[in-house]
């Protein structure tokens, strides 16, 4: 990756990789470490997690009501709330056919309307993890696809619905943390308020 170029800064300094080196490559996120020019004329060095990037889901139902998911995270050793989430590490699969398979494998929902909300960068101070999050509406029950199979965490994930305004509470109360279920109700919460236009379901 050796003489890569990134963003160019308003003083016109471009911000260059002299020097890549692999640390560690595993099933889902992989470290390297790059040495980058800097704008005082030297040089710092950067770790790097490479992540396939992910997509979530605001489902919102005819009641304003949003579902949410508890599940264990064990970086953190809790429970969070979160929206229906998903990688994006199936080969060639478009974000939003992610989005309709994580909706059905975790909630059983479809839904007849979909829109892009907000797209996030998780933590961008060392990794490269892009975020799409998407509105669902008009919801409808469905079958989980035939060769989903529910294992590990996901074993005994909670699932509900609550209104929309009481989601945006418990975010400024703290019980929501979780970042992109943070960013999604928010948004969601200002798409209902103020009807800012979308982009496109297919932008990315």
């Amino acid at each position: 990756m050796s003489g890569t170029t990134g963003a160019t800064g308003p003083a016109g300094h471009r911000y260059e990789v002299l020097a890549s080196e692999p640390v560690f490559d595993g099933p889902i996120i992989s470290l390297r470490r790059d040495t980058v020019t800097m704008p005082d004329g030297g040089d710092s060095v950067r770790d790097v997690v490479r992540h396939p990037g992910a997509v979530a889901v605001v489902a919102l139902d005819e009641q304003e009501r949003v579902v949410l998911l508890r599940q264990y995270r064990h970086p953190v050793a809790a429970y969070l709330w979160e929206l229906p989430a998903g990688l994006r590490d199936a080969d060639g699969e478009p974000p939003l056919d992610t989005a309709r398979r994580e909706l059905a494998e975790e909630a059983r929902l479809a839904a007849g309307r979909w829109s892009l909300l907000v797209t996030t960068y998780s933590s961008p101070g060392f990794s490269d993890e892009q975020v799409l999050v998407y509105l669902a509406e008009e919801l409808s029950e469905v079958e989980p696809p035939e060769d989903f199979v529910v294992e590990f965490e996901e074993l005994d994930m909670e699932v509900v619905r609550v209104p929309l305004a009481e989601a945006v509470q418990r975010v400024f109360d703290g019980d929501i943390r979780n970042g992109t279920a943070v960013a999604g109700l928010l948004a969601a919460a200002q798409h209902r308020a103020a009807r800012p236009g979308l982009r496109p379901v297919d932008a990315g």
